[in-house]
């Protein structure tokens, strides 16, 4: 069922972020509910919470434990890794134009054969790394389908697989990415330094970064962005954190939404791809990260799921009966639309380019 977060997230005195409760959705509740709720949670918010998801709690500790010793490594060896062009170890610098956050970074292809090949240069052990992450990632994979399908279902389509058949798609290109966020203050106790070093490296960054001076815009007198407000291009997002905060999401009506963070369920996210796909009935959730002030590392996992590259993105009809409306968008191949992002900046719009202006 849908419910709030048991407690109410505080609204800041600025006006800038609304208090809401997060959609949190039990997928092992009555399936014809559970679509219903789901197509609810996509077209309100383009955000909700999953419980009871069914991915087993040793295949995420075990990712988490293989993202945990690659970032606690000397830069010198995490940069092996890298640079991110885009897949690899990658640091600050995380779009194709200019884009910066406070974080690092490993972004991979989920396929076997791509990561046995990169695992060479993330662990000492690169098969038992490729392999837990593959585990994790056929787990989330798999968890994306079953959402895709009760979509399907919840939208009363004949063809239960038409979302979930393009990415489960061999040539499926999807990908994984970690996201590793450093404390935005140097512990002042010395119990507390083995933990910050282990997490953060600073021999390789300037003088006023060590002393976290920075140019990255500011948001408040206590955060900083740690990845800019962005949506995600693909299908659907499925993302897994650590217990520190700092995960916004934006209203319909333009306020940021605090997320309390849950280490033990995921949060889906609704990306342009699919709202291509529903014709703009779900949108694409716009959403960001701040640098909170805390002693602790954030660290986030994503698995974006998306079409093969020659896929095309195109609203079926029984959508457009739904909404007894025109295309919003042109039929566009996912290659050519990650082509446009690639070229963008990381806030921009990118569907604004392939509105079908023909009516």
């Amino acid at each position: 069922m849908v419910v709030s977060t048991p407690t109410p997230l505080l609204r800041r005195a600025n006006k800038k972020t609304s208090a809401l409760g997060v959609p949190t959705i039990d997928l092992s509740d009555d399936k014809s509910n559970v679509s219903e709720l789901i197509v609810k949670a996509c077209e309100d918010y383009g955000f909700f919470k999953v419980v009871n998801h069914g991915v087993p709690k040793k295949v995420i500790a075990r990712m988490e434990r293989e993202a945990v010793d690659f970032f606690s490594r000397p830069v010198s060896q995490k940069q092996r890794a890298g640079p991110a062009t885009p897949f690899g170890y990658g640091c600050k610098n995380i779009g194709f134009n200019g884009d910066k956050g406070d974080l690092e970074y490993i972004l991979l292809e989920a396929n076997p054969v791509s990561l046995s090949q990169r695992a060479k240069t993330l662990s000492n052990d690169p098969s038992t790394f490729s392999c837990v992450t593959n585990d994790y990632i056929s787990a989330v994979r798999k968890l994306a389908c079953d959402i895709l399908e009760l979509v399907a279902e919840g939208l009363r389509m004949e063809d239960k697989s038409m979302f979930s058949k393009l990415i489960s798609d061999s040539q499926n290109d999807s990908c994984f990415r970690v996201n590793h966020y450093p404390p935005f203050n140097a512990p002042n106790h010395s119990h507390h330094h083995k933990e910050f070093n282990n997490h953060w490296d600073p021999s390789s960054v300037e003088e006023e970064e060590r002393l976290h001076i920075s140019p990255l815009p500011t948001v408040g007198s206590k955060s900083r962005v740690g990845f800019g407000e962005h949506t995600d291009p693909q299908i659907l997002t499925i993302l897994r954190s650590n217990d520190v905060s700092g995960l916004q999401i934006c209203s319909h009506d333009g306020f940021w939404i605090p997320v309390p963070p849950d280490p033990n369920e995921f949060f889906v996210f609704v990306g342009d791809s699919f709202q291509a796909l529903t014709n703009g009935r779900f949108t694409s959730v716009r959403h960001r990260v701040l640098a909170m002030n805390s002693w602790k590392t954030r660290m986030s996992m994503m698995y974006f799921a998306a079409p093969a590259l020659n896929a095309w993105i195109n609203a079926p009809p029984q959508i457009n009966n739904i909404l007894l409306t025109h295309n919003i968008y042109r039929p566009f191949t996912w290659g050519e639309f990650k082509q446009t992002v690639y070229s963008l900046r990381l806030a921009d719009s990118r569907l604004d380019h392939f509105k079908n202006h023909t009516q």
